[in-house]
């Protein structure tokens, strides 16, 4: 099971998770309001986890309420990055 970023993460995007993971399954752009995880990269290593400042991380098998939706989220930026972009708009609201 892998780790998926939760909305924590929207408008922080500290990004030591990027660093710390060893397999390189952690991306974003400078348009991105948070980072995402490629759940076929990830090796549910919890480095990202270990990382972060603000808790964002996630196994997908501890997703609760609100943060479930972040798990489709994550997949969906890997095919369609602008899609992803709009779903965390919609979970979240617009940008400050």
């Amino acid at each position: 099971m892998s780790y998926v970023i939760t909305a924590s993460c929207v408008d922080r995007k500290d990004r030591s998770c990027i660093a710390a993971c060893p397999v390189d399954c952690i991306d974003t752009t400078d348009g991105d309001r948070m980072v995402y995880i490629d759940a076929e990269l990830c090796i549910d290593c919890g480095s990202c986890l270990v990382s972060c400042p603000v808790d964002a991380p996630k196994s997908r098998g501890t997703l609760e309420g609100g943060e479930e939706p972040f798990a489709a989220i994550n997949d969906l930026w890997y095919e369609d990055p602008d899609a992803a972009r709009a779903e965390v708009a919609s979970h979240v609201g617009e940008a400050p």
